[in-house]
């Protein structure tokens, strides 16, 4: 009666065991979608920006002189952008500040144009810019969030064990170099 107590006893130890490591391994895996989703939703967004930039231009055409140089300009950070791998984090990041600040420095100067401002199209694709630079600096700070919390879940223990037995490793957060934000932006037309 004792070894069938101390074995059921083992089972069950094993069976709890088990359970555990399912149900952290699955915890793990949805936080490690949920950072992968995140960092597509900023894709998403950027494409959105992507895509207003060229039609912004087509409306300032005669105001400035260089559209085509700015064309060429977000045309290269495109190409660059979509080379880049979803892994590489701290790339996107760079690029993404870098095009921030010089859509910043371009509508600075597009400013000075009155004619311009009272364009009605021009207002509307300004305000849809704004609107999306908005939801990009949102969508980073949600992909920051969940970063977080995927990473700190991983170096806790007990989920540590799993996570560095399964392979999760830590993800970069989406962040503003300081150096570079600190960079006054120059844009010349």
């Amino acid at each position: 009666m004792v070894g069938i107590g101390i074995t059921i006893a083992i089972i069950a130890i094993i069976l709890i065991v088990v359970m555990w490591v399912i149900q952290t391994y699955n915890r793990l895996v949805q936080l490690s979608e949920r950072v992968k989703k995140a960092l597509k939703d900023i894709d998403v967004q950027l494409q959105r920006r992507f895509d207003l930039i060229p039609n912004l231009v087509n409306t300032v055409k005669g105001y400035s002189k260089h559209e085509a140089e700015v064309l060429e300009k977000i045309a290269a950070y495109r190409s660059r952008y979509e080379g880049l791998s979803n892994d590489d984090v701290k790339e996107k990041s760079k690029m993404v500040s870098d095009m921030s600040r010089q859509i910043s420095g371009i509508m600075v100067q597009l400013e000075a144009y009155p004619d311009l401002k009272a364009n009605t199209n021009f207002l509307e694709l300004q305000n849809e810019l704004q609107s999306t630079e908005d939801k990009i600096a949102y969508s980073r700070q949600f992909y920051n969030d969940i970063t977080t919390k995927y990473n700190m879940t991983i170096k806790m223990v007990p989920a540590n064990i799993i996570a560095t037995n399964f392979g999760f490793t830590e993800k970069d957060l989406f962040e503003v170099e300081e150096a570079e934000a600190r960079k006054s932006v120059k844009v010349e037309f």
